[in-house]
């Protein structure tokens, strides 16, 4: 299957090679070297770019319906391949292979869901309050965009940028994480074999990020700026983007807020939990981050979790029997680690976890820890891996001010059987997502995307397709 997964840049319709040294891809769980592919110079990046200009009348000229009809036959070509993108993302970035199967699941859902809004793309015609003619308004492609996805979703990020940009009639160049390129390239791979003309979707991979970015994003062709990754990579890529007003898709960093009230059901806040942190090892924008207990439960939640954390069997995720596998790499363990210390060194009690494994890979056990002080690191920070650190509150008041006390916004979880304290969280939680009695929320039909240092934007759902559409207004006067 390695053998099979293309190894170059994909430009205009063409593998062909970079230059420079060549990018290692390897497998966490081992420290293996799976693969090495092309990296893109500078001149790579602008090849791609023209490229992409290239295409982008022909390819907004193409009908809808055609338009849709490719991207559905992505989504069933897709289907045939589960087995090896599921295969592949494991081996890349460390997931357990039945992660990877339910990747595959819903990275195909943002394929067929846009294939069925590229028809629905539609405008206003009517006449003005005063009579004084019609009003048209209509939807145009935005043109050509730059897409840059993160390493711990590779297809599903993939899929939720690339989808909507080819139902919307746009063309793109797409620059995939360093760490896990090699689905990426599998996928394009795919989408040419389901018809895609050349041009219309061109890949980079580099381990010169910022210097092949940033031409890219200055040149005055490109029109639409999508990224989803870290809150200070977004900033520094927002005020690039300001000099030419692009539009800008940011999907940035969470701290979500995990609250459990006093009248939840407790076992289903435990496997809301379970879903919501050591879902991908816990390295998901969207992972609870700041555990909030009631203190009258607080003891029995903790002892609760911590049972079904030890039950988990930790190894390569390859292995069907394996729930939880490695992190990225030997730096995310560091970081997991230093954490740990840190909450420790101020006062917190260590459930069970806190240690990286010896061997090969780059595995830490997933942790839980109590009695977090308000000032430790991973209350903070995005934690980005396998840590729990639970508080407590006493009031409803307290509960919405600690869940509210970052510059994050990205999503919420939130367990009550009190319906109208389950609203009141709604209006009250300062987040662009809540899951209500539930650790999982995202949906390709759904909006994804956050307030506050959390992004702009939305991905997926109604929202999704608009992020690259513009819309135009015409006067008609009355004759």
């Amino acid at each position: 299957m390695l053998a099979r997964v293309p190894d170059q840049l994909y430009i205009n319709g063409q593998w062909v090679n970079g230059t420079g040294e060549l990018i290692p891809v390897t497998d966490p769980a081992t420290g293996l070297i799976l693969k090495q592919i092309q990296n893109a110079s500078v001149d790579d990046g602008a090849r791609a770019l023209d490229a992409a200009v290239a295409a982008t009348d022909s390819w907004a000229a193409t009908p809808a319906r055609v338009r849709a009809e490719i991207l559905r036959r992505a989504f069933d070509l897709l289907q045939e391949r589960r087995d090896d993108f599921a295969t592949l993302m494991t081996l890349e970035m460390g997931k357990p292979i039945a992660e990877a199967n339910s990747e595959v699941t819903y990275g195909g859902e943002f394929l067929r869901w846009f294939s069925e809004e590229a028809v629905r793309i539609s405008g206003r015609y009517g006449a003005t309050p005063e009579g004084t003619g019609t009003m048209v308004v209509t939807q145009r492609p935005v043109g050509p965009c730059f897409l840059i996805t993160p390493w711990n979703f590779p297809l599903a990020m993939a899929t939720r940028k690339i989808a909507p940009a080819l139902a919307a009639g746009c063309t793109v160049v797409v620059k995939p994480a360093e760490l896990t390129p090699l689905t990426t390239l599998l996928f394009v791979q795919l989408l040419a074999d389901a018809g895609v003309p050349a041009g219309v979707v061109n890949v980079i991979t580099t381990t010169r990020s910022q210097a092949v970015s940033a031409p890219i994003i200055a040149d005055p062709r490109l029109r639409k700026l999508s990224f989803t990754g870290s809150t200070a990579v977004g900033r520094a890529l927002i005020a690039q983007a300001a000099q030419n007003v692009l539009r800008t898709s940011m999907e940035l960093g969470g701290n979500a807020p995990f609250i459990v009230f006093a009248d939840a059901d407790l076992g289903q806040a435990v496997n809301g939990a379970m879903l919501a942190k050591f879902r991908n090892t816990g390295q998901a924008c969207t992972a609870a981050n700041r555990f909030i207990v009631h203190a009258s439960i607080a003891e029995e939640f903790g002892r609760r979790l911590t049972e079904r954390v030890d039950a988990l069997v930790i190894g390569p995720g390859i292995d069907p029997a394996v729930d939880f596998g490695p992190l990225v790499n030997d730096a995310a363990v560091d970081n997991i680690d230093t954490l740990v210390q840190d909450a420790l060194s101020r006062g917190a009690t260590l459930l069970t976890g806190g240690t990286r494994r010896e061997g090969p890979g780059s595995f830490f056990a997933p942790t839980v820890l109590v009695n977090v002080s308000a000032d430790s690191r991973i209350v903070r920070e995005e934690i980005f891996g396998p840590i729990v650190g639970i508080r407590t509150f006493e009031t409803d008041e307290e509960a919405i001010e600690m869940a509210n006390g970052t510059e994050y916004g990205l999503i919420g979880y939130v367990f009550t059987t009190d319906i109208a304290r389950g609203h009141r969280m709604i209006d009250s939680i300062e987040t662009g997502m809540m899951g209500l009695n539930t650790g999982l929320v995202s949906n390709a039909a759904a909006p994804f995307g956050g307030v506050k240092q959390s992004g702009l934007g939305r991905e997926g759902g109604l929202e999704g397709i608009h992020e690259y559409l513009s819309t135009k207004y015409t006067l008609i006067p009355a004759i």
